[in-house]
């Protein structure tokens, strides 16, 4: 029993200490929120810009996701962690001291090819080096991480704000190099993986890795089945075995998960949480980074509250709850955002509310599943390679996501439902005033007009009341989608789900 105690706990610092990599994923996919005001006031960015810079970090995040899949099944799991540490700090730098627009967003394309990386390569690490009985609630220590790291960029922002100063952001940047040194300094001391070693031939010292992580009775039995399993996978190797008629169901939940995690428009609300909050009727960038911090902790807690249900409750059901919470949530904030008017005042703080009984059933549900259901379904010698391409469609759809929402935000805003925001000056002349925004705002001109009655200068925001109507259906295809492809994979073995797919069965099937 004491020795069963002692691999737990080795376990959870094996795991606490590779998710690191999950905060630095969620730093750096978070710190753009509030840097973005900033952003926009220190080089006068249009929307496009903006998207532009938000978006390149999933650029590289799609290139990492890509290209490094058959390198961990070759190299290792802890090799490429190490590796991808170092491409945070130096990403972190580099963004942090950019000196123009098109140099920020190519430092942010270095950050997510570590991010891409770290996606899928984390999440595998710690699938493959955790007991059977406690592998969900591991596997979601990753997403924990996440959102720690999200509320941690909140916190950053909020410090380094600073109004009077409009490129308070670098340090916003810069504080990404600690943790990626935390990451690098653990990862050191930490096994490479019992599968891959045994896959390797390394039977021995994969086996002294077994023994220390898994529960002493099962040890036996565990390697057994890791060598059936290599076994039965000499020749499967590289992409072209994932289309194979026996992995071509794993592969279509990996990508259909990750089209579902990202189209309910998740990171709309990470990556544009306080501007979101600025056109809901928040005064000023700091005052709507104060709100955002709310969205963090709230994720933080829900997700907390995953880990200890995953194991529990299964993943089907948390998958179903989660999805019917997004749909409704989704639906209410269409609806207010388009009662606008009625509303008021109590918008800001209608949206505040709603966004975070959104965030808590994506925190339970699509936030752990989605990386935790790909790390699971494929077999040892293409999972490195099945979880890239898992990863790769998250940022992929990901991107889309990030890349339209404020124009889909402006596509469904009427000339007159958009939402006015402050004073800027008071000019009495019309030709004047138009003359003062064109100068003034620059590319931006657009997003601003002369109110003819009070004589001010006010920026027009687009009104997101038809983006989120329309993730809110993409919810509902996600259900129905769930109902045939979602399978439960809690308390089955990595080998027992492999031997599932080969019989040809059906994910749903899967009990």
């Amino acid at each position: 029993m004491t020795e069963q105690k002692q691999n737990r706990s080795l376990v959870i610092v094996i795991a606490a200490i590779a998710s690191t990599g999950g905060l630095l994923f969620g730093f750096d996919t978070g710190v753009i929120s509030g840097a973005l005001p900033f952003l926009k006031e220190s080089w006068d960015l249009t929307t496009g810009q903006q998207e532009i810079i938000t978006t390149a970090v999933l650029v590289g995040a799609v290139i990492g996701a890509l290209g490094s899949g058959r390198i961990t099944d070759i190299v290792g799991r802890k090799k490429v962690i190490l590796v991808t540490s170092i491409i945070f700090a130096l990403g972190s730098i580099l963004t942090g001291a950019a000196s123009s627009m098109w140099f920020l967003a190519a430092s942010r394309v270095i950050l997510g090819i570590a991010i891409g990386i770290s996606s899928f390569a984390v999440p595998l690490y710690i699938s493959e080096i955790s007991p059977v009985k406690a592998r969900g609630a591991l596997v979601s220590s990753f997403q924990l991480m996440i959102t720690i790291g999200i509320v941690a960029s909140y916190f950053s922002d909020l410090y380094f704000a600073d109004e009077s100063n409009p490129f308070s952001w670098r340090w916003m940047f810069y504080v990404g190099v600690f943790p990626a040194i935390i990451l690098f300094t653990g990862m050191i001391f930490l096994p490479e993986t019992p599968r891959f070693l045994i896959g390797k031939g390394k039977d021995e010292e994969g086996k002294k890795v077994l023994e220390k992580v898994e529960d002493p009775a099962l040890v036996e039995e565990a390697f057994a089945k890791i060598k059936e399993e290599i076994a039965l996978d000499q020749e499967s190797v590289g992409f072209k075995e994932l289309f194979s008629k026996t992995w071509r169901t794993p592969l279509f939940i990996a990508i259909g998960i990750m089209f579902v995690q990202q189209f309910v428009g998740i990171n709309t609300v990470i990556y544009y949480a306080p501007t979101l909050f600025i056109i809901a009727g928040f005064e000023g960038a700091r005052a709507a980074i104060v709100a955002t911090i709310s969205v963090g902790i709230v994720n933080v807690a829900s997700t907390v509250v995953a880990m200890f249900l995953i194991d529990k409750i299964g993943r089907r059901k948390l998958y179903f709850i989660g999805v019917t919470g997004i749909m409704i949530s989704l639906t209410a904030l269409g609806m207010f955002f388009f009662m606008k008017d009625d509303l008021g005042d109590n918008l800001r703080w209608v949206i505040v509310g709603t966004v975070l009984i959104y965030i808590v059933f994506f925190a339970i549900s699509l936030g752990p599943l989605g990386w935790l259901i790909i790390s699971e379904i494929f077999p040892l010698k293409i999972r490195g390679v099945g979880m890239s391409v898992g990863a790769l469609s998250n940022w992929f759809f990901n991107g889309i996501v990030a890349f339209t929402f404020l124009k889909l935000a402006w596509l469904f805003t009427d000339s007159g439902s958009g939402i006015l925001k402050g004073t800027k000056e008071i000019i009495v002349d019309k030709a004047e005033a138009l003359q003062y925004i064109a100068t003034e705002f620059g590319n931006n001109a657009k997003n601003y007009k002369w109110d003819e009655v009070t004589h001010e200068i006010i920026e027009t925001m687009p009104n997101p009341a038809g983006a989120f109507l329309l993730y809110a259906g993409i919810a509902i295809i996600g259900i129905i989608w769930g109902m045939k492809y979602i399978p439960e994979t809690k308390g089955i073995s990595l080998e027992q789900i492999e031997e599932h797919w080969r019989q040809g069965k059906a994910p749903n099937e899967l009990k």
